[in-house]
């Protein structure tokens, strides 16, 4: 009983610490100046996280690193990768890396 208690007093703890950062960008956006060199990096954010969200997804199975030439999301991550960069189109990039992933996945 006491284990689920400070289990989901945890939960909650992390809950309201994880609003209250939140709550601070948009409380404070306008009222506070940032400096030129954190608003810059911010622009990265978005770009780390979706790496973070997918590249293990894509070089991991099975428990382990795969790089091989025989690791269909990776054939299919590079061919978007180069199609996102040389199109800048979203939904081509998107079509083109399932295309090739499905493709990829029946062939091997």
């Amino acid at each position: 009983m006491e284990e689920s208690i400070t289990l989901w007093l945890t939960i909650i703890a992390c809950g309201i610490v994880t609003f209250l950062i939140r709550l601070s960008f948009i409380a404070l956006h306008g009222r506070i100046t940032m400096p030129a060199w954190f608003t810059r990096a911010l622009t990265f954010v978005p770009v780390a996280v979706l790496s973070a969200i997918t590249l293990p997804e894509i070089l991991i199975q099975d428990n382990a690193l795969n790089v091989s030439p025989f690791n269909p999301r990776l054939l299919a991550g590079i061919a978007a990768v180069l199609v996102a960069w040389r199109t800048k189109n979203v939904w081509v990039t998107i079509a083109v890396g399932m295309i090739v992933l499905l493709g990829m996945q029946f062939v091997m």
